[in-house]
């Protein structure tokens, strides 16, 4: 085969078809004209790979390959564009003991964000003894940091240690740096003592450190900067920066405006838009309004970074509506909005839960065709969930690529929202296996999901988790742990965790005591409160309701005067809440006469306050009072709700007032347009039972819609069958209920006694036989209050 010929090129159109300029290209060809110099700089501004190559090629055909300043530009190049494989390649040409080459290569690496070659170069220049340099140590460090690598760091402070090297400011501060962003402040305060020399970066790096800790650290801050001052260290913006976040941090308004003060007498930063910024995050997280308009007003260009200050800090004081105003008055002065902006925006519509302001915003992000980091991402599937949206939040959610623990539960919490129990918990176990780790906000919502999943056998697994993590104790998760336990009776559990709490507080002891009262454990609830039964009686009135329905368990009307008068000493006049519970205590208690004196002495009555009062009534048999009551409502303007209707429906059928209780079953959804429930069915079913009208009371029994399969309505038909003597209709609904609650003991008695009513005594003792072995009966009693 003949050989190929190589087709030769002239030069000059080689070098058209570089990416740069004709100029650059002819000087590269013309050697005569190039030095290192001029190639480094070509280095420094290339912006295209295939540039970079070439001008690798002409630098090795010019023989210039050995420069050991040329090869520390080409290395970092080829970090720049994350081709390790080459930039390894030219480190090994130029490679030696010249501490100066190691600096640039290490910085180089460090410029590229490529964190591992700097670690990676950091243990070949130990490895080969030639010595150490404080920019070796301090790029190594900034390295650690953002693998997030504390380990590697402590073994490089050794070296610096070893080298004479921690005293050196500049190290010092990439000390500092380490350990406070690593959640190591003390050793980050260590480092900072050991610094012989502290010029303006040592001390602001220690401020930072501390401001951004938060909580009480961020006093610290302060106490740092006083001895700046009396050591007479100038500030930079960016200490007075760090300054004023820790005032925000701390709430201190006082204490902002002295560095905002500070900051105009020595003219640092005041045009500064970072400066401002944070000048006006600080006065409007410490509640400063005014003076946060007072910064932001004056500024002849503002900057879509000063209008994000503003609407941030308006969402972080709960004040969504002036955050989106803002955002709106921002697009009218035609500032172009970033992502920030635009993530904003979003939380503001969805805490408004305005859905059709939220699509707007999703209309402009399509049609800039912007791409959505995650945080903008995460507001999007927030708006959807909590507007109802929680289709178009599962197709976002499946569109982000790097899903984070915060977008997790953020979907979470729309499933708990829209009672997708389910679903939420199987979210949680997906971020499980992801690899995930979930936090107290996550830990938090699946609690919430399992509880409205009524299946408490499911928090076990979870409160496994929370034990090995050791966050049991933790006041607010444990909270939700007595809750689901005691809401399904699982009252060991949840008294084991309660009694784990490291600080029980008023949310603890009021989810346990409330527990005990469903569970029928009142005199428990009781004892319980006797720990800190000043504290709740003076300051919640949850957890008084809880009380007050302890009390009327065990009937104890002196204590339920006890704590309405110890509650009156205190605050005078009761809220309403409190008084309606009063109300449907003293009436449970056998004193209607007292709830009506409360309730006629109350000066503002709300729609429960009324239905209290007729409750009272019906439970005490006077069906007058109660209509009369219902009418001095209508008079009022008062209008009833369902819970009305049924209060009046019970007094009727407890007295027998067919006609009346019918009339008003009528009025419901013909006067008031209220769409009869399960609840006011069962009423009238009760209503026509009692008066021997059991046919009726048995068709309007089948027209009720949705009828839950162990409805109460059946159970009151069932005692009127046997009352009336009709065998075979009270047969038919009795086997009805056995399919659906063949655990309840009482079922099988009434039953059982209508067939002895009717003397089929071999059926009767069967079902009694078979209601003992099935069901444990629980003994009835009856409590009264010995004077």
């Amino acid at each position: 085969m003949a050989p190929r010929k190589l087709a030769f090129i002239s030069p000059p159109s080689v070098f058209d078809q570089l990416p740069f300029d004709r100029s650059l290209a002819t000087s590269l060809w013309s050697s005569a004209s190039l030095t290192p110099q001029k190639f480094a700089s070509f280095l420094d501004n290339c912006w295209e790979f295939n540039s970079l190559k070439k001008l690798h090629a002409r630098i090795f055909v010019l023989g210039l390959g050995g420069e050991i300043f040329l090869g520390t530009k080409l290395v970092s190049s080829y970090a720049k564009f994350r081709t390790l494989s080459e930039s390894r390649w030219v480190f090994r040409g130029i490679v030696n003991d010249n501490l100066s080459l190691w600096n640039s290569v290490i910085v180089g690496y460090f410029r590229a964000n490529q964190f591992q070659e700097v670690l990676g170069g950091y243990l070949a220049l130990r490895r080969r003894r030639i010595g150490l340099s404080s920019p070796a140590v301090t790029f190594s460090l900034k390295s650690c940091v953002g693998l997030e690598s504390l380990g590697f760091g402590r073994g490089v402070h050794c070296d610096a240690f070893k080298f004479g090297l921690e005293g050196v400011p500049f190290v010092g501060s990439a000390l500092i740096g380490l350990y406070s962003k690593l959640g190591a402040i003390e050793d980050a305060a260590k480092s900072f003592d050991e610094i012989s020399e502290r010029d303006t970066v040592a001390y602001t790096s220690m401020i930072t450190a501390f401001s951004q800790c938060g909580g009480r650290l961020s006093c610290k801050a302060f106490h740092v900067f006083g001895y700046m001052q009396r050591n007479q260290v100038d500030p930079s913006r960016v200490t007075l920066v760090s300054l004023l976040q820790a005032a925000a941090s701390l709430g201190e308004l006082n204490a902002g405006q002295a560095i905002h003060g500070f900051a105009l007498r020595r003219r640092i930063g005041c045009s500064d838009e970072v400066f401002e910024t944070a000048l006006m995050d600080m006065y409007i997280r410490c509640g400063g309004l005014k003076m946060a308009s007072r910064v932001f007003r004056p500024k002849k260009v503002r900057t879509v970074g000063s209008w994000n200050a503003l609407i941030t800090g308006y969402l972080q004081i709960g004040q969504p509506v002036e955050a989106l105003q803002h955002f709106i008055c921002m697009i009218c002065e035609k500032v172009v909005p970033d992502l920030i902006s635009l993530a904003n925006a979003l939380l503001a519509c969805a805490d408004l839960v305005c859905m059709k302001e939220g699509k707007s915003i999703h209309g402009y992000i399509f049609r800039a065709g912007m791409e959505l980091d995650t945080v903008a991402s995460t507001a999007l599937l927030g708006l959807y969930c909590k507007c109802g949206g929680l289709g178009q939040a599962r197709q976002i959610y499946n569109q982000i690529d790097n899903k984070d623990v915060i977008t997790h539960n953020v979907m979470m919490g729309g499933y708990v929202r829209d009672g997708l129990a389910r679903e939420a918990i199987e979210m949680y176990s997906h971020m499980i296996r992801t690899g995930q780790r979930p936090n107290s906000a996550s830990l938090l919502t699946v609690l919430s999901a399992l509880s409205d999943h009524k299946d408490v056998k499911t928090c076990l697994p979870l409160h496994g988790r929370l034990i090995r993590s050791n966050l049991e104790s933790n006041t607010e998760i444990a909270n939700h742990l007595i809750s689901t336990y005691a809401r399904y009776s699982f009252l060991h559990y949840a008294r084991r965790v309660f009694n784990r709490i490291a600080r029980v507080d008023l949310v603890s002891m009021t989810s346990m005591m409330t527990g005990y009262v469903l569970a029928g454990h009142a005199d428990e609830a009781v004892s319980l409160l006797k720990d800190m039964q000043q504290e709740i009686l003076e300051h919640d009135s949850v957890a008084l309701t809880t009380v007050l329905q302890a009390f009327s368990q065990l009937g104890c009307l002196s204590s339920v005067k006890e704590v309405h008068c110890r509650l009156y000493r205190s605050r005078g006049e009761a809220d309403l809440p409190f008084v309606n519970s009063l109300i449907t205590t003293y009436a449970k208690c056998g004193r209607a006469d007292l709830a009506g004196l409360l309730f006629h002495s109350t000066s503002s009555q709300c729609l429960t306050t009324w239905n209290a009062m007729i409750a009272a009534h019906g439970m005490h048999g006077n069906p007058e009072e109660a209509m009369k009551l219902y009418n001095e409502m209508k008079v009022k303007g008062i209008r009833p709700d369902g819970a009305t209707f049924t209060s009046i429906l019970t007094a009727c059928s407890h007295s027998g007032l067919v006609q009346e209780g019918l009339c008003v079953f009528k009025s419901m959804y013909e006067e008031h347009g209220l769409h009869p429930q399960e609840e006011h069915y069962s009423c009238l079913v009760d209503l026509l039972s009692r008066s021997g009208k059991l046919a009726e009371a048995c068709e309007v029994l089948r027209s009720i819609p949705l009828l839950d399969e162990s409805s109460s309505a059946k159970g009151s038909l069932l005692a009127a069958c046997r009352v009336y003597a009709d065998q075979k209709r009270g047969e038919a609904i009795g086997r009805e209920l056995l399919d659906s609650e063949s655990g309840k003991p009482s079922l099988y008695t009434a039953i059982s006694n209508l067939y002895a009513q009717g003397e089929r005594w071999e059926e009767a003792g069967r079902l009694r036989s078979v209601g003992k072995d099935r069901c444990e009966r629980t003994p009835g009693y009856s409590l009264i209050e010995v004077q």
